[in-house]
Order: structure tokens, then sequence, then C-alpha cells
């Protein structure tokens, strides 16, 4: 069932409470004031150590399992999952530098991402009376993080969700540009303050900023619009990192939902730059270090000077669900009764041989056992095995089950006078390794096909802005000159166009020339046999996320809207298959899209 959404006094009762978490944020863990209360006579130290360890976009990864195959993780470069590992790692570390040298923090996106994820969300509510914590809280509570960024992915349920694991966290949730819509004031607190204990010395103070990313807006847009804004990281980071240097912190730390090549995936939709870590530390003086997230790639250590102090900035981004640990070392040096950094360092560490907590284990087993339980639940047979393995160049009948649903969907909720429109759908492969087999079919088949939780929206467009939308997708393409053979392996995924970027649609006829410039690939576009013409009206059913603006594809994000549901695209499928009792690609309307080069067709 879709969760309710939390009306104005709630939301606003939640964001009062922000100037307390700061305040409360700043006070020692009680074995430092312990070590404060006991620290020997003698010559003060000089110099110290200490680190910071940083995980990011874990997704709702616990154990080292894939869901959606119903078996122990694995892919081609050997990497493994989850949180447990990590957690060995971070003792490792705890035990090898002193347990009051060493800070976790989290860049976000950490309840979506995984059937367990969705369990806790939609089937058994964390939200519900009498409902068990969240997983993840309860993961990263035992690991003792210090604090996590808020990711774009925090917002996929809803902030009611939202709210209730913040609730459930012995941690902050930062979020320096994450404000309440109505007074613009922080939602979430935007820092907090550790104190690292050095005996017969200050503490070392270390503030840590949190950021999230400003495409929020428009992804999540049903679940934030009116209740909350996102201004940019380095609009943000002006404001606070010069606080934290004036509340005396001696190094400033930043966890930032947000990737560090400058790039934005949404076109100039918002005036704000997604991927703005890099930005961030060139613009604003005063930060030391930078835990990176939110785009799922390694980089064990990049460097930034900034351009006002020419300070070199040390940022890191550990991948993602757990591949990776980020480790931050910092060496500093009491200075005129300050601690001033004098060198610092970053590494990423693979958990891949360790053991998997035993506490962590323990702790969720059972929640996990759930989750295994109710994605190998039974909901309908198939009559022939369907794979995605081709999907990203091939019309296969995998994608046209996605387009069924969708079309069959937004269909019955459409007006007489919008019914009467031409219906197509749009969708993205988003696994290439999604299969559908033979025989029976439980909601973890279906789950791996359609692994995000969009809801489903009817929009309309015209002849000619469905083919501007259509030349947009093909950009996905290299160009292939005619006569060149085609290898599918350097095929896709030109101008860093990923695969959940790319959409065919069903409903129309069309040729993508990959020998021809992007621009004019789109060859042939017809409805029920007759040319689309260019002020033809069509209802489009697309997901949320590309309706609101994602992947910047033209016109859709402010197109009429026709029909619109808070319904989980994925749980739409599920149900199409339970009521059908069996899944026959003979029931789908084929998209009837093919590749060609200059008009000889590819496959």
């Amino acid at each position: 069932m879709p969760v309710p959404p939390m009306n104005r006094r709630e939301f606003v009762q939640k964001s009062a409470v922000t100037g307390a978490a700061v305040a409360v944020a700043g006070t020692l863990a009680t074995g430092e004031a312990q070590a404060a209360e006991h620290r020997p006579g003698g010559k003060a130290p000089k110099t110290w150590s200490f680190s910071v360890l940083g995980t990011t976009d874990l997704h709702s990864h616990v154990f080292d399992w894939d869901y959606y195959k119903d078996a122990a993780y694995s892919d081609a470069k050997g990497n493994s999952v989850g949180v447990a590992r990590v957690a060995t790692l971070i003792k490792q570390q705890r035990a090898a530098k002193g347990e009051h040298r060493v800070l976790l923090v989290d860049a976000g996106d950490i309840i979506q991402g995984t059937s367990l994820a969705y369990y806790f969300a939609r089937v058994q509510p964390i939200t519900d009376k009498g409902a068990p914590k969240h997983p993840m809280a309860v993961a990263m509570n035992h690991m003792r993080y210090d604090a996590a960024a808020l990711g774009n992915h925090e917002f996929n349920y809803g902030i009611e969700v939202l709210r209730k694991f913040e609730e459930q966290c012995r941690f902050p949730l930062l979020g320096a540009n994450a404000l309440d819509a109505k007074t613009l004031r922080p939602a979430f607190p935007p820092y907090t303050v550790k104190r690292i204990c050095v005996p017969g010395a200050p503490d070392i103070k270390v503030g840590i900023l949190g950021l999230t990313n400003p495409g929020i807006a428009l992804w999540d847009k049903d679940n934030v619009s009116g209740k909350m804004v996102f201004p940019g990281l380095v609009e943000q980071a002006k404001k606070y990192v010069p606080r934290l240097r004036a509340l005396g912190c001696d190094v400033v730390f930043l966890t930032d939902h947000s990737g560090l090549d400058g790039s934005t995936s949404y076109g100039d939709a918002l005036p704000y730059v997604e991927n703005a870590s890099n930005l961030v530390a060139e613009q604003v003086p005063g930060i030391d270090a930078i835990l990176v997230g939110h785009t799922h790639v390694e980089v064990p250590s990049y460097t930034v000077k900034n351009a006002e102090t020419g300070e070199e900035v040390l940022l890191s981004e550990p991948y993602c669900w757990g591949y990776r640990l980020s480790v931050f070392d910092f060496e500093v040096e009491l200075q005129h009764g300050r601690w001033k950094v004098t060198k610092k360092t970053a590494q990423t560490l693979d958990p891949k041989g360790v053991d998997e907590d035993p506490e962590i284990k323990k702790l969720l087993e059972a929640d996990h056992e759930l989750v295994v339980k109710y994605v190998n639940t039974a909901v309908g047979t198939c009559t022939q095995d369907l794979s995605a393995a081709d999907s990203c160049w091939k019309d296969v009948p995998i994608m046209d089950f996605i387009h069924q649903v969708q079309m069959d969907t937004v269909k019955a909720g459409l007006s007489t006078s919008d019914a009467a429109l031409p219906l197509i759908s749009v969708a993205a492969p988003f696994s290439r390794t999604a299969d559908i087999p033979a025989g029976s079919v439980t909601i973890k088949d279906i789950a791996g096909l359609y692994i995000y939780d969009n809801t489903l929206y009817g929009k309309k467009l015209t002849g000619a802005q469905l083919r501007d939308y259509l030349e947009y997708a093909a950009k996905y393409y290299h160009q292939v000159p005619a006569g060149t053979a085609v290898d599918t392996a350097t095929l896709t995924n030109a101008n860093s166009f990923w695969d959940y970027m790319y959409d065919t649609a069903a409903g129309v006829s069309y040729e993508i020339d990959i020998a021809a410039a992007e621009g004019s690939r789109i060859k042939n576009l017809t409805y029920g046999g007759t040319a689309v013409a260019d002020d033809q009206v069509f209802v489009v059913a697309v997901n949320n996320y590309r309706a609101n603006g994602g992947s910047g594809y033209p016109h859709i994000a402010t197109a009429d809207i026709a029909y619109s549901s808070t319904n989980e695209i994925r749980q739409l499928m599920i149900d199409y298959v339970t009521a059908k009792g069996t899944l026959d690609p003979a029931d789908f309307a084929a998209t009837n899209w093919k590749l060609t080069q200059a008009g000889t067709p590819v496959f």
C-alpha cells in the first residue's frame, strides 16, 4: 500500500527539532568523556593522528546476498557486498588505530535498493505500529556511525518513512541543503561536531557537514514538492563551512551525496549541479576532506586545489553497496593552542575475504530470512524463458511485459477524452541480467527486472515531441558507419548515457539508424501503420523519475498529465501476473523498434 504523505504540521514539527539535534551532536561520547577526566599529567603531545572511515550508496545491502538471484552475491570482478563485511574492516581499523581515533561516516542512499529495503518500506513498513526497526538502522547503530548524509533515494518512500528511519538511528542524518519549503530553514541537522580526545591536550574538534543532491526536487517531486527544497551544494557549503570554523573546528570534513566530476544528468531543469563535490572543494575555502557518493564509482584518493586558498582538498569515493571502505588518515599538530592538519591521505579497502560481522548476522538474520521467503513467493507461471540479455539493442519480450503493464494501467485510469488518444509506453532496460524463467514465476524474478521503486504517469506529447524524445534516447548508441561490423560490447552507453537512462517505446514502430549522426537517427516512426504527424497527440505511459525530468529528456517534465498513481510499477507487474496466472508474450503489444545502418537491419 502507498504511504500517505506527511501533512504540513507533522513536517514542520519534525523540522523544529533540527537545532536541538545539532546542539546535542557536539557532546563527547561516553568513552571520550571518561578519557578526558583521566588525562595524565606531564608533557602535552604536540602531534596526533586520527581517521575518518566512509561508506556510501549502501542501498540496504546488509549481507553478501543477491535477493534477485536468491544466492550469494557474485559479479565478474569478484566483489562482495553488504555492511556485514564492511563492519569487520571497521573493527580492524578501530583495533589498529584506537577506538577513539576513528570516526565513521556515510554519504547517503541507505534505505532503498534491495528487496530487503522494499520489504521494510512497503510490505511490513517500519511506520506500522509495533513494526521492527529498519535493518539498516540496526546494522549502522551496531557499527557506531557518527553521521550520515541524506541520499536522494532516502526520499523514495516518502518523508514519513524517512523520518521513522531517522528516529531509529543513533546518529544524525545530515542535509545542509535539505530545507523546509515554507521556512527555508534546515529540515535535518546540517552538521555535527565530534571531539577526538587527546590526553593532556585540547580535544580535536571535527566538524562534519552533510550535503545531499539537488536532483531530489526532480526525481522525488511527488514526495517533496511543497514540503522541501534543495539548493546547491556550493551555495550551502559557503554558508556552513565558515560556521564550523567559527565554532572552533580544527578539521572540517564533508560528506556529499554528489559525484566529483561536475556533471549533471538532468540538463538545465535545475539551476544546481548534480555532481558538485569537486566544485565545493574548489570554490569553498576551509574544507579539509570530502567523502563523495552518488555516482557508484571507486575513487581511492583525489585532490582538488581550492581556488581562494591554494590548499589541497582530499576526496575519496568508496564505490557502492559495501564494495569498498574509504579511509581518510589525518595527522595534526598543535600550533598556538589549535590543532592544524599537517598531512592527510586517503585510500579504499576491499572487504572481500573478511568474515561477516557475527553480531550483525545475529541481529538481522531473521529479517533476512523473512525477505528471502517473501521474494521466493510464486505469483504465476510463464510460457517461455524471457531474458533481458539483449534488451539494450533488440526488441525483446521481457521489455514488452513492462510496456504492457504500463499501458494497461494508464488506459484504465484515463478520462473519457484522453482515452480517445493513442496510447504508447516508454521504459528503460534496467538490468541486462534479468530473466523470467519458463514455469513458476516468483516475486524475485519480477523485482530483478524492475529494480527501482518508480511510480507511473501518463503524459501528453505531440508527434514532434515524441520524435525529439526518441532522438534523445538514441544518443545512447555510438555511431557505427554503414558497412562496419557492430560489436554490442562497444555499441551502447555513448555520452555517459547509462542503461537506466535509455528508453525504448512501445505502441509505435520506428528504426534507430546508428550510422547517422546524433539528432537524425529516428526513421520511419509510425503509429498503426501510418507516419506519426507532428501535431498528433499521444498519451505516454512513463515512470515518475522520467516524467519529472530524470535524465534530462526533452518535453516530458513540462507535459500535461493525463494520469498519475502512487503505486509502484514493480508491484503493478506482480499484480498483473497474479491476476492473469500465466505470463505469455503473445499477450504483449510488440514494441517494433530495431537498429539499422542506413536502412539495413543490424540484427
